[in-house]
C-alpha cells in the first residue's frame, strides 16, 4: 500500500514536522498520474456493471464482473511484482495505461456500434483488472523513491485521499449521468483519462525506475540506522547482496516473517468477506431500495465521503495511538457499517451505514500500506507486494462470485453475513494486529514509546 535496508527502518518524525514537511514535485507528479488513472478506472467501474444490467439483472451474473476484476491478482500478481523489480517502473506505469486505454476503447466502439455482449464486458474486465496488477504495484513500489521515510503515512494517506475524491465523487457521478445520456459515452470519456498518466509516469525521475540499490535515500537525514525496526523488531532471514528478480526470495523473505505472514493470511480472510458483501451492491441500491440508475453515482458519492475522511484522518490517528489499534478499530467499524447497511430500512440510512463502513476500510489501508512500504526492503518490494496480493486479493474472485449466489437469495444477506464474520475477526485477530505489529517493528515511532 519499503525502502531501508533489509533490517533498517527509520524513526518516524512527530506528527507536527511531518505536516510541515512538503511532499515534493516528484510526488506530485505521481500523485496526479495515479489521480487521472483513477478518474478513468471510477468512470468505468460505474458504467461497465450499469451496461451489464441492461443485459442481464442475474445478481450472480453482475458479480461475476466483480469477480474478474480482481482475477488477475490470482493469476498475474506475483509475476507484476517481478516485472515491478526488475523492469523500470516508469515504463510499466505508462504501459499499464496504454493497455487499459486500448481495452476502454474497444468496449467504446463495440457499444456504440450495437455490437457490444456480455461476454465482452467479461472480457475488458478482465484486462482492466491486469493492467491494474501492473500499475497499482508499481505506483505502491515508487512511493518510498519519492518520499521520506517519516512521509510513508502522510503520503499513502494522499494517495488514497485522491483515489477515494476522483473515483467516488467526481468519477462515478459523472459516469451515471453519462450513462443516461449514451451507454458509450462514459466509455470514450474514461478511455480518454488514461492518456495523460502516461506522460507523467515517463517524467517522474530516476530514483523512481528500479528499486535502489542506495536504501538509505529514503531514511531521513540525521535519523539513526536502528536495526529491524528496534530492538523488539522480529529477526528476518535475507540475503545481504541483490540476487535478480526471483519469486523464491520474496517468497522465502515473507514466509520467514512471521508477522507478514500472520497478516496476509489476515488480510485475506477480512477482504474476502468484504467482497462478498459488495458482490450485488448495485442491485441492492438499484431493486431493493429504489434508486435510479442516473443516480447510482450520487449515492456512491455519499458513501464516498465516509472513506475520503477515513483516509484524511488516518495519518493523525495512526500518529497519536498506533498503527496496530488503529487497524483494530478499523475493522470494528467495517464489520458494523457492512451489518447495519444491510439492515438498513430505506436508502438513506443505508447510505450512512455503508459509508461508516468506508470510512473505516479507508483508515486500515493507510497503516497497512505504509507498514509494509517500512519493512519490507526496497529491492524486494514488488515481489513481496505481488505475492501479498496474490494471497489476499486473489481471494476476491471466489468471494465476490459467493456473494453473488447469496444475493440470490436476498440483496442484503451478504452484508449482514460478513459484518457479522468480520467482528468474529477481528476479536480472534486483536492480539496479531496490535502487539504483533509493535514486535515486528512495523510501529509509528511515537507509537513504540
Amino acid at each position: 500500500m519499503s525502502g531501508g535496508t533489509d533490517t533498517v527502518t527509520a524513526s518516524e518524525a512527530p506528527a507536527g514536522r511531518a505536516r510541515r514537511d512538503p511532499l515534493g514535485r516528484d510526488f506530485g507528479k505521481l500523485w496526479t498520474a495515479a489521480a487521472f488513472s483513477n478518474l478513468a478506472d471510477g468512470i468505468g467501474r460505474t458504467a461497465v456493471p450499469l451496461i451489464a444490467t441492461t443485459l442481464t439483472r442475474d445478481p450472480l451474473a453482475i458479480s461475476v464482473i466483480g469477480a474478474l476484476a480482481f482475477l488477475p491478482w490470482l493469476l498475474f500478481g506475483l509475476p507484476a511484482g517481478m516485472i515491478v523489480d526488475r523492469f523500470d517502473r516508469r515504463i510499466i506505469m505508462a504501459a499499464a495505461n496504454v493497455l487499459r486505454f486500448g481495452v476502454a476503447l474497444w468496449l467504446a466502439i463495440l457499444t456504440a456500434t450495437g455490437g457490444l455482449e456480455l461476454w465482452a464486458l467479461f472480457v475488458g474486465t478482465l484486462v482492466f483488472g491486469l493492467g491494474e496488477t501492473l500499475f497499482d504495484n508499481a505506483t505502491n513500489a515508487v512511493i518510498p523513491g519519492v518520499v521520506k521515510r517519516r512521509q510513508l503515512d502522510r503520503a499513502n494517506g494522499r494517495m488514497q485521499a485522491a483515489q477515494i475524491t476522483i473515483d467516488m465523487f467526481v468519477a462515478q457521478p459523472i459516469a451515471g449521468v453519462l450513462f443516461a445520456i449514451s451507454l458509450a459515452l462514459p466509455l470514450w470519456i474514461g478511455s480518454a483519462g488514461y492518456l495523460i498518466p502516461i506522460v507523467l509516469a515517463l517524467l517522474l525521475p530516476v530514483a523512481a525506475a528500479r528499486p535502489l540499490r542506495d536504501e538509505s535515500r529514503v531514511v531521513d537525514a540525521g535519523a539513526p540506522d536502528v536495526a529491524a525496526g528496534g530492538p523488539v523488531a522480529e529477526p528476518v532471514p535475507a540475503s545481504q547482496t541483490p540476487s535478480g528478480t526471483s519469486a523464491r526470495e520474496a517468497l522465502s523473505y515473507l514466509w520467514h516473517h512471521k508477522y507478514l505472514r500472520a497478516m496476509t493470511l489476515y488480510t485475506s480472510l477480512v477482504g474476502s468477506a468484504l467482497s462478498f458483501a459488495q458482490a450485488a451492491t448495485l442491485l441492492y441500491f438499484l431493486d431493493d431500495l429504489g434508486v435510479k440508475e442516473f443516480a447510482i453515482g450520487f449515492v456512491t458519492a455519499g458513501i464516498g465521503v465516509g472513506a475520503l475522511l477515513g483516509s484524511l484522518v488516518a495519518p493523525r490517528l495512526v500518529s497519536r495511538f498506533g498503527r496496530g489499534p488503529v487497524m483494530l478499530g478499523a475493522n470494528v467499524g467495517a464489520a458494523l457499517g457492512l451489518g447495519l447497511t444491510g439492515l438498513a430500512p430505506e436508502v438513506f440510512s443505508a447510505c450512512i451505514a455503508y459509508a461508516f463502513g468506508a470510512f473505516s476500510i479507508s483508515v486500515w489501508n493507510v497503516p497497512w500500506g505504509a507498514l509494509r512500504q517500512q519493512i519490507v526492503p526496497q529491492r524486494l518490494f514488488g515481489r513481496v507486494l505481488g505475492i501479498i496480493r496474490t494471497l489476499t486479493w486473489g481471494m476476491f474472485p471466489i468471494a465476490t462470485v459467493l456473494g453473488g449466489w447469496a444475493a440470490q437469495s436476498s440483496l442484503r444477506l451478504p452484508f449482514v453475513a460478513a459484518g457479522v464474520f468480520i467482528i468474529v475477526a477481528t476479536i480472534l485477530g486483536a492480539r496479531l494486529l496490535v502487539a504483533g505489529t509493535r514486535r515486528a517493528g512495523a510501529e509509528v515511532e511515537s507509537a513504540r514509546g
